[in-house]
């Protein structure tokens, strides 16, 4: 078949290893709204109070472009970087929501990150688990059928 579907016992499916488009969508949107607010935020922090809180004000800005770059990869069907920017993002989130409770001097001024993202409704931590267990469920149903072609 040439629009990349499959004939599996007499039916056509479509191939395997790919998002749910729901979820894609779902997660495009989510990103993308996140991406502009993270991206407001820090741009207005940074050009008007950046001597206040250096290092929260930057990290606003690193989660406003790797919001961006895993909106960008689950729109053109880049699974691998979608993945990757989702578990930085993990890593991030739960790194500056543990140094806020741990060291709370070093984040004068909150963070899209900061109380593990409870500011925006602890979207920025539930998202990346989202993500993850979308993008590998995906993954791993792409593994199936190679291995049962064996």
């Amino acid at each position: 078949m040439k629009d990349g579907s499959l004939m599996n016992n007499g039916r056509v499916t479509t191939p395997t290893g790919h998002l749910n488009p729901i979820a894609r969508i779902t997660l495009i949107v989510a990103y993308a709204v996140l991406a502009l607010a993270a991206l407001g935020r820090s741009s207005f922090e940074i050009s008007t109070k950046f001597g206040d809180a250096p290092l929260p004000y930057t990290v606003s800005a690193i989660s406003a472009v790797l919001y961006t770059v895993i909106t960008f990869a689950l729109w053109r069907g880049k699974n691998r970087l979608a993945l990757i920017g989702s578990s930085i993002e993990l890593v991030g989130v739960l790194t500056a929501g543990s140094l806020g409770i741990i060291e709370s001097a070093w984040w004068p001024k909150s963070t899209v990150w900061t109380g593990f993202g409870s500011g925006y409704g602890w979207l920025p931590l539930l998202l990346p688990m989202l993500a993850l267990w979308a993008l590998i469920r995906a993954r791993r149903s792409s593994a199936a059928p190679a291995e049962v072609a064996r």
